[in-house]
């Protein structure tokens, strides 16, 4: 079985069709919206699927916006056991909104704290202070999303019980192969972050992630089954938290 934790479904040209796709060929696709208006456009196309599910989320490169979306967030919060894509963003990119995003992000893991929640996690450059505020809020069943940061941290990520989702750039790099070497197979996931990512001149969507099992195959010299039934306890463990 493939498990795609983090796909943002509603980017791509064509969002039915990928629904379509992971509904025929049995992928677990948690579908990421960037914010509360964002999942409440998509919440009725996906409310009936059986593999297809819905994340709230409050990007941290749309901070702008969150101000006046943070009500949509409480509305919503109730109809997903998912949240994302949520975090922080302090590169170059993001860095001007820094103070909207902690305090952002300080909010949402408040409305969060004590509800069986999974959650999916931006930290570009914001490693270690995403760490700190995941702890101090007692929050459960974070997944950090295509880790860039220090390999040092990636110890004491594992030691509070958070998870990895890795992708298809990760083992295409030589830091991304870095960072999956460091981090125990029990705690790997896996994700295509489509439409983000490019396979072949196209969109990445969730059935290339097969790929990355193939790679998780070699590296640990073990069949591509065994890598997916290991992805798939990890994940199972996940969702035991939010029963």
């Amino acid at each position: 079985m493939i498990i795609d934790t983090h796909c943002h479904i509603d980017m791509y040209m064509d969002p039915l069709e990928i629904i379509k796709e992971s509904e025929t060929k049995g992928i677990i696709t948690i579908a990421m919206t960037n914010l509360p208006s964002h999942f409440e456009m998509g919440f009725p196309f996906v409310r009936q699927t059986k593999k297809v599910r819905l994340a709230l989320g409050m990007h941290p490169l749309y901070a702008e916006h969150h101000l006046k979306e943070f009500n949509g967030f409480q509305k919503h919060l109730s109809k997903t056991s998912y949240i994302g894509e949520i975090g922080l963003d302090f590169s170059r990119e993001g860095f001007s909104t820094k103070e909207i995003q902690i305090e952002s992000f300080r909010r949402i893991l408040k409305e969060i704290r004590g509800k069986k929640k999974i959650i999916s996690i931006h930290s570009r450059r914001a490693e270690d202070e995403i760490l700190k505020m995941l702890i101090e809020n007692n929050t459960q069943n974070a997944i950090f999303h295509w880790y860039s940061g220090p390999l040092g941290l990636i110890d004491k990520i594992v030691e509070n019980g958070y998870y990895f989702s890795i992708n298809q750039s990760m083992i295409l790099s030589k830091s991304g192969q870095q960072i999956i070497n460091r981090i125990p197979l029990s705690n790997l996931l896996t994700e295509s972050d489509g439409p983000f990512i490019k396979y072949n001149n196209r969109e990445n969507r969730p059935s290339d992630i097969a790929l990355v099992i193939e790679y998780l195959s070699k590296k640990n010299n073990l069949s591509s089954i065994l890598i997916e039934e290991q992805i798939s306890q990890n994940f199972k463990k996940l969702l035991n938290g939010i029963v």
